[in-house]
């Protein structure tokens, strides 16, 4: 399990240059948008592409091209793998720029069904919002051929055992988001909201462009010869196969965050801002720690999986969830505990103000009361992909659906912003219970019961090291004054030290896993000698 160790500290430092400057760019953009309806329209508008990129690339496609494409090289066959890329990519062109066409069509009636919702009594805000996010949308859209040719591409290189060039994707996006609008905002591109707003959008699409050429040219390095190739093949009619379940439940998932999205614009200016940076906030641990376990782990299960090899599949699923329990729970309570000045430090700034920062600090804990719980759905999701198991997630997507909806439009009401992001965390838990009790039918290696004494080994040395976080930030906050400076120093010594607190409780309670992580340690320090 050491090389899984390497892959995943690899992926995951990489992640963590990903996501920082994600972090970064939501910095931007709330510096020069702040929470307005504007960067809700963006936000809005952005997430349909993206959706689209999980519903076809990402989660679908991934989940059903990895474990065939292990197929093809069980046999030896890296040229019949290859193949299939190439059919895989040109399959998915025809049927992205397809959507994208109907998308941007569909787009272009936003105006005469906004009338007639007004007309039908909708508040002129809320049109108003729906209008600009339709918008927006209509210049996003093409960023989806770009993206999910990316995820074909990446998911060829993670089953070769490629795990940097997939990794190192969103930067590509990131840094030219990042540049566009800095600047437009601060090097004199654009001197209206408007203008700076389109540069941002033109950054999308630039680093989509470099999201799909970076893997694609990996992937030649390994042997690859692109060719468009629209063959019905027998791995392509499977992947097919395995792919309409997946799809019919992303679209669901779809649909539930495209409603949800909708139910935050219909709200106020700011509510889809403040969940969408929420969720940044919530991601930093999700996307560093658990996709990366998960990326590393997937092609590993998939691989038992298809060699029937039930004790190592539930041996490496096991590994994962704990090392996902072991960061993900802590990372929840320090979110929690240390929730307002990380907002305060993070993005009260420009158009960002106080009033956004207490608006923000309730979400934020909520989201990160779930985080455990999102991060697991990350993992077992997983584990049905690599058996081929694709009806199982679709019916967990149905019941989250139904639960975020109904709870959703109930809460909206008397909680606000907050009723929004109480409704999103309750579906998830009941789709990790869903998918672990459906998980564990027959497979009794899998079932979470094995995984009991280490979590209460993680809650105990997270409750202990929240504690101290806590009574540490409440001295320091009456000692210290709220800057800039004073905030990121208390943050940094009290962040340093409950890691510490926390490592070392978890070392002398001796929880399982800790010789694999000495042995990468030990390994990493012979280099160095």
């Amino acid at each position: 399990m050491s090389k899984s160790f390497q892959n995943i500290s690899v992926v995951a430092a990489v992640t963590m240059v990903s996501r920082v400057l994600g972090l970064g760019r939501d910095m931007l953009v709330t510096a020069v948008f702040g929470t307005s309806a504007l960067a809700s329209a963006f936000y809005t508008a952005f997430t349909l592409p993206n959706l689209f990129r999980r519903l076809l690339g990402e989660g679908a496609l991934t989940a059903a091209l990895v474990p065939t494409l292990h197929d093809q090289l069980k046999v030896g066959e890296r040229v019949g793998a290859f193949r299939l890329v190439n059919q895989v990519a040109s399959w998915l062109l025809v049927v992205t720029v397809a959507i994208v066409a109907l998308a941007m069509v569909g787009l272009t009636q936003a105006g005469p069904l906004a009338a007639l919702a007004q007309q039908r009594g909708v508040e002129a805000d809320t049109v108003r919002r729906w209008l600009q996010a339709a918008d927006l949308a209509l210049l996003l859209f093409p960023y989806l051929v770009c993206v999910c040719l990316a995820a074909a591409f990446s998911a060829a290189l993670q089953t070769l055992q490629r795990f940097l060039e997939p990794a190192l994707s969103p930067i590509w996006l990131n840094v030219s988001m990042i540049g566009l609008l800095g600047g437009a905002a601060y090097g004199g591109w654009s001197a209206t909201p408007d203008g700076r707003m389109h540069w941002l959008c033109a950054g999308a699409l630039l680093g989509g462009f470099w999201q799909m050429v970076v893997p694609a040219g990996a992937l030649m390095r390994e042997g690859w010869e692109p060719r468009f190739e629209l063959a019905a093949s027998a791995p392509i009619r499977q992947i097919a196969r395995l792919m309409v379940p997946t799809v019919f439940g992303s679209a669901i998932y779809l649909i539930n965050m495209a409603v949800s999205r909708l139910v935050g614009l219909s709200l106020n200016d700011s509510a889809v801002t403040v969940l969408n940076l929420a969720t940044r906030l919530m991601e930093l641990p999700i996307g560093v720690f658990a996709v990366a376990i998960s990326t590393v782990i997937f092609p590993l299960i998939s691989k038992h999986a298809a060699a029937g090899d039930q004790a190592n599949l539930a041996s490496a699923y096991r590994k994962g969830m704990r090392l996902i329990l072991v960061i993900n729970v802590p990372a929840a309570i320090g979110l929690v505990v240390l929730a307002t000045p990380i907002i305060r430090l993070l993005f009260q700034r420009g158009a960002f103000v106080a009033h956004d920062t207490t608006l923000m600090g309730p979400v934020l804990v909520v989201y990160a009361l779930g985080l455990p719980f999102f991060s697991f759905v990350n993992l077992v999701l997983r584990a049905f992909y690599a058996q081929k198991d694709t009806a199982t997630p679709v019916r967990a997507a149905i019941l989250s659906f139904i639960v975020n909806l109904a709870l959703s439009i109930g809460l909206m009401g008397p909680l606000g912003t907050v009723g929004l992001a109480v409704a999103g965390n309750v579906a998830i838990i009941v789709q990790a219970w869903y998918l672990q009790r459906q998980l564990t039918r027959g497979q009794d290696g899998l079932r979470f019961g094995h995984l009991a004494r280490d979590l209460a080994k993680v809650v105990a040395a997270s409750a202990a090291m929240g504690a101290v976080v806590a009574a540490g930030w409440w001295a320091w906050s009456r000692s210290v004054p709220a800057t800039t400076a004073g905030d990121a120093l208390g943050l940094a010594l009290l962040i340093g030290g409950g890691v510490a607190i926390y490592a070392a409780m978890l070392w002398v309670a001796k929880i399982e896993g800790r010789d694999d992580l000495a042995a990468v340690v030990a390994k990493a320090r012979a280099k160095l000698d």
